[in-house]
């Protein structure tokens, strides 16, 4: 099978993930560059899961992280705002996303915020939102 020319590039292999050698030669992967949460070795893709969560009447919008999780490396997490402050119980919700896709993409918490972080042009910033949980981790990636 002939390599993909978009994961080759002069020799290398874009992966998307971002990572340094040291001095020994030993790769440490630290950041990913593309949104993707690696949950027990599967891929798991946070617009999936906010586009579900966002079938749900009673949610305007939401974010979807992954956190640092000793057994799996990264477990699930979402930020959800309700419409019309609106009251959802947190286990009602999982449900309903496990209900529409597989059961190991289903966040593991969500937390109900009144917004989510965006800069001034609406960008939402998911790096806020990973940061209070990444700060004491060395690496952005487990």
């Amino acid at each position: 099978m002939p390599p993909i020319k978009a994961l080759f590039f002069n020799q290398w292999i874009r992966t998307g993930d971002v990572g340094y050698l040291d001095q020994d030669g030993y790769v440490f992967i630290c950041d990913r560059i593309k949104d993707m949460i690696i949950c027990g070795g599967e891929n798991i893709y946070p617009a999936e899961i906010e586009a579900v969560l966002q079938e749900h009447p009673l949610v305007v919008e939401a974010a979807v992280i992954g956190i640092p999780d000793e057994r799996w490396g990264e477990s699930v997490k979402a930020f959800v705002v309700l419409r019309n402050q609106e009251k959802l119980k947190q286990r009602e919700l999982i449900n309903f996303v496990r209900s529409r896709i597989a059961e190991f993409k289903a966040p593991k918490s969500i937390d109900f915020v009144a917004r989510l972080p965006r800069n001034s042009s609406g960008k939402l910033l998911k790096r806020e939102l990973r940061a209070p949980y990444w700060s004491e981790q060395q690496r952005q990636v487990n």
